[in-house]
């Protein structure tokens, strides 16, 4: 067992940074190394499955620790998302690949069961990529993920109706027992998880130390996981359901922490089994049909979810992502085709065929991703609008430049104050969405001289810097300065280097985008530790006043690094002078009431 396990380790290790580096991330790298040590490349491992039953066991903790991530108010709220784009997306997709498999000779039974397994995706590649991208948190992200977590839960019926579609359908009323055993298991899962884990939690991180509080963690995830698997249903879903139920206790960040460091290692493994499955011997006598399946797989799935996914009026380069992430076929077809092969629905010929097409579908994913990436990022810097939007009129008194996050939130403010202004931005696709909202702003490039002439800048009476980029940013305010020299002009800053980088351009009127927002945090994180309000409203007044005074001070030696670790070093010495001097005073003026005897205060 040892000598297998270096093997994985070696070969992963070698293997997986060559791909990171060549920027084909570590899913594929994971997969080409399976591929080269499984029973059809070096012959390392002869055996794939036992590997690929024990190594899901990453696929459930990912989704345990995605579960932690979504509390049940928040799944909740993702429920439209969930039943509506995910319901449409596996409804649409299995019946196009039903009728595929019924056009290309199989009997309408079989076709079903093709067309709906073929309609999931792979719940590993997908999350972990977006994982690896830290895109689970953008909209398309969200979005994938109520599809992924549709099709957990699609697959109850489609195995409850399995029985239905065998040939020996002498019993209809069977196919139904699986799904009332998954309600059953599923509402396990959520009462153990309510009544039974938490107070076990408690008295385990009471009593137990941090190794056994890491074993009641594994125990709890996999515990979940077997209570579904032992009536053949997925068991990524019980993890994920054990995962929502705990996300709002109090061990939610303990649990994460513990059970992270497993999933990255086994999720690997899953991935080299995955690529050791791949019958390579097989692919070689079929190779042509192999690929003709698996690219119909994946063109079928492309159209049919984009088209969805623009119904559903999600923005197209969106729309165009969540298509591809989840074109190919996934683990839960080799769950779907081997218990229609038990029930005598498909032959083992075609499960065979079929598993290798998903395979190779899974295979390509990755290069998809890559390749999808690049020409999407390549398509939307070089694609440009004809023309700049025409600006007409006598102009405003205010212009901003950037109709991001920052700039719509002055925009409404002057708004509300009945001020007129001219927004200017230069992402086009932003343009659009925000025009959907009823907003009116102009495609256009700020740091463009004829741009900023056509809105009337020499009769405006202000000019709101608000571009994300730093560079663009200031390349409009160089190009303002010089060209409208008495036009004042409000900027915002992404940090202090961005912040001293205007100022040699005689900016004053700077505002760092975070940094108010930030105090106002801290103030509400001050109150809640206990401290009067007054009393954390003065402390936050200190750190603002000594903070913009040690701007001024870092701005004078800022291309001094050892000037500038120093002013650093000895301005937090002065802040916590400055705080305790003040808690001082706050005592003495409180000791001073108390002895007025005037009515306000105590003898």
């Amino acid at each position: 067992m040892l000598f297998l396990i270096s093997i994985f380790l070696l070969t992963a290790v070698l293997v997986v940074p060559v791909f990171r580096r060549l920027q084909l991330g570590s899913v594929l790298g994971y997969i080409a190394a399976g591929m080269l040590i499984g029973p059809w490349g070096l012959g390392l491992i002869p055996e794939a499955q036992g590997t690929l039953h024990f190594a899901e066991i990453g696929v459930v903790l990912l989704l345990f620790l995605v579960g932690l991530e979504l509390e049940p108010s928040r799944l909740w709220a993702l429920r439209r998302l969930v039943c509506g784009l995910g319901g449409a997306q596996v409804l649409l997709c299995g019946l196009a690949l039903a009728a595929s498999a019924y056009v290309l000779g199989l009997a309408r039974g079989p076709a079903i069961v093709v067309g709906f397994g073929l309609a999931m995706s792979s719940t590993a590649i997908v999350l972990a990529w977006l994982g690896e991208r830290a895109q689970l948190g953008e909209a398309a992200g969200r979005q994938t993920f109520a599809i992924l977590l549709f099709q957990d839960l699609a697959v109850i019926p489609l195995i409850a109706l399995l029985p239905l579609l065998s040939p020996d359908t002498g019993d209809a009323g069977i196919g139904w027992v699986p799904a009332a055993k998954g309600i059953a298991a599923i509402a396990a899962v959520v009462i153990g998880s309510r009544l039974l884990i938490r107070p076990a939690l408690k008295l385990v991180a009471r009593y137990g130390g941090r190794e056994i509080f890491t074993a009641a963690a594994l125990l709890v995830v996999i515990g979940a996981a077997l209570i579904v698997d032992a009536i053949g249903l997925s068991m990524s879903l019980g993890a994920f359901l054990a995962g929502v139920l705990l996300a709002d206790s109090e061990f939610r960040h303990e649990l994460e922490a513990d059970v992270e460091p497993f999933k990255g290692m086994l999720m690997g493994l899953f991935f080299m089994a995955v690529g050791m499955s791949a019958n390579l011997m097989l692919l070689e006598a079929k190779l042509l049909a192999v690929l003709g399946a698996a690219l119909g797989i994946l063109a079928v799935k492309l159209i049919c979810i984009y088209t969805i996914a623009r119904i559903e009026r999600i923005r197209n380069h969106d729309a165009q992502r969540i298509a591809v992430w989840l074109a190919q076929g996934g683990e839960f077809a080799f769950v779907v085709f081997t218990a229609a092969l038990g029930d005598g629905i498909l032959s083992a010929e075609t499960t065979q065929f079929l598993v290798l097409a998903v395979t190779v579908s899974m295979l390509l994913a990755p290069f998809m991703f890559v390749a999808h990436e690049r020409l999407l990022r390549s398509w939307l810097e070089r694609r440009r609008m004809p023309e700049f939007d025409a600006i007409d009129g006598p102009g405003n008194p205010v212009i901003i430049a950037g109709y991001g996050r920052y700039g719509q939130i002055v925009s409404r403010v002057l708004r509300m104050a009945g001020i007129p202004f001219t927004a200017i931005e230069l992402d086009y696709q932003q343009v659009d969405f925000v025009r959907t909202y009823g907003n009116k702003v102009y495609y256009g490039d700020a740091s463009r001289l004829e741009l900023l002439e056509s809105a009337r800048a020499r009769d405006a009476k202000l000019f709101v810097l608000a571009i994300d980029d730093v560079e663009a940013s200031l390349k409009t305010a160089a190009l303002v300065r010089k060209h409208f020299p008495n036009l004042p002009i409000l900027a915002r800053a992404r940090n202090r280097v961005h912040l001293y980088r205007l100022r040699d351009l005689d900016i004053d009127a700077i505002e760092r985008e975070t940094f108010l927002s930030s105090l106002e945090t801290a103030r509400a994180a001050l109150e809640v530790a206990g401290m009067e309000a007054s009393q954390a409203q003065r402390a936050v007044d200190i750190f603002r006043k000594h903070d913009l005074k040690l701007v001024e001070q870092q701005y004078a030696v800022r291309q001094d690094e050892q000037q500038l670790i120093q002013s650093a070093a000895q301005a937090a010495v002065q802040l916590q002078e400055l705080f305790e001097a003040d808690v001082k005073a706050i005592a003495r003026e409180k000791r001073s009431s108390e002895r007025r005897p005037d009515g306000r205060g105590r003898l």
